[in-house]
C-alpha cells in the first residue's frame, strides 16, 4: 500500500528514534548526529534512545558522552548480545514507558537516510489510521546502493518468499527502517516475539497485519554501511526462512481446519 497524501493530519507527537548498536563506534556519532541535524517534522520533538549491546568497542561508552552533551540523546545499555529484535523490544519498551508517541527503528550503520524519516513521520500525521510506516527499498522510488547482485537477490528473493507465504501487504517485510506508533505496539504482545535476527522485521509486520492496522510503504534509497562489518550470517538467513516456513505452514493448518468445520457446518 503507498502512502495517502491527502488525509487530515494529527496533533504533533513525541518522536524516539531507537538505533541498537554492537561495535559502532565509528558509525554511531555520524548517525546520531544526522538525526539531530533534522529539523522539527510537524512540531514534533525528536528524541533518540542508542541501545547498547555490551560493544566491546567503546561504543556503550561514546554514547553515553554524546548523551551528556546532547539532552535529547539518552543509552540503554544491555549486558547480553542476544540480537537485534530483543534489542529493539528492549527499545520499545523504553518508548512506552517514557511516553512517546512514535518509535522509529533506525540502523547503526548508516544505511537508513536519516534525511527520509520526515517522510515517514509525515504518514503518520496524515493518515491517523496508519500503525506503521516502512522505508522500503523495492516500491517505485526506493533502491539500493552499493549493494552487489548476490545480496539484492537474496533480499528480493527473502522479501517475495515471505510476501507470498505469509500473505503479507507490503513488497520489504525485511525493511529495518520503519515508524511505529506505540499504541499499536503496546497493543501487541511483544512477551511473545522470539525472533532474534532480521526475522524480527517479519514477526512484526505479521503482527501488525494480524492486528488489522493499516501500514503503508515509503521510498527509501537505502546504501550499505559507512564502516565496520557487517552483523548479517548464515544463522540468521536461516532462522528467517525457518521461522518464516513454520508460519506459513501453520497458518495453512488453521486455514485448511477452519474451511473443513465450515463444510461440516
Amino acid at each position: 500500500m503507498i502512502a495517502d497524501v491527502n488525509a487530515q493530519q494529527t496533533p504533533p507527537s513525541r518522536v524516539l528514534v531507537v538505533i541498537p548498536t554492537y561495535n559502532e563506534l565509528q558509525n554511531l556519532p555520524i548517525v546520531t548526529g544526522a538525526v539531530q541535524a533534522l529539523p522539527a517534522v510537524n512540531g514534533r520533538s525528536i528524541d533518540i534512545l542508542v541501545v547498547d549491546d555490551g560493544s566491546p568497542d567503546g561504543t556503550g561508552e561514546l554514547a553515553d558522552r554524546l548523551a551528556a552533551e546532547h539532552g535529547e540523546l539518552h543509552v540503554l545499555h544491555r549486558i547480553t548480545k542476544d540480537g537485534l529484535g530483543r534489542a529493539y523490544l528492549a527499545g520499545f519498551a523504553w518508548a512506552i514507558a517514557h511516553d512517546y508517541d512514535v518509535v522509529v527503528e533506525m540502523d547503526a550503520d548508516g544505511s537508513h537516510p536519516p534525511e527520509s524519516l520526515p517522510a515517514l513521520l509525515d504518514v503518520l500525521a496524515r493518515r491517523p489510521d496508519v500503525g506503521l510506516v516502512i522505508g522500503s527499498r523495492w516500491i517505485p522510488g526506493g533502491r539500493l546502493v552499493d549493494w552487489g547482485a548476490a545480496r539484492q537477490w537474496l533480499s528480493r528473493g527473502g522479501n517475495r518468499y515471505a510476501r507470498t507465504l505469509l500473505q503479507l501487504p507490503v513488497h520489504d517485510c525485511t525493511a529495518g527502517y520503519r515508524a511505529y506508533r506505540t499504541s499499536v505496539l503496546a497493543g501487541i504482545d511483544l512477551d511473545d516475539v522470539h525472533s532474534h535476527g532480521y526475522c524480527f522485521q517479519i514477526e512484526m509486520t505479521l503482527r501488525v497485519r494480524d492486528a488489522r492496522v493499516p501500514m503503508v510503504e515509503v521510498p527509501i534509497v537505502f546504501r550499505d554501511r559507512i564502516a565496520g562489518t557487517s552483523k548479517m550470517s548464515k544463522s540468521i538467513v536461516a532462522e528467517a526462512m525457518l521461522r518464516v516456513t513454520y508460519w506459513g505452514l501453520l497458518r495453512a493448518l488453521r486455514s485448511a481446519r477452519h474451511q473443513f468445520q465450515l463444510r461440516r457446518a
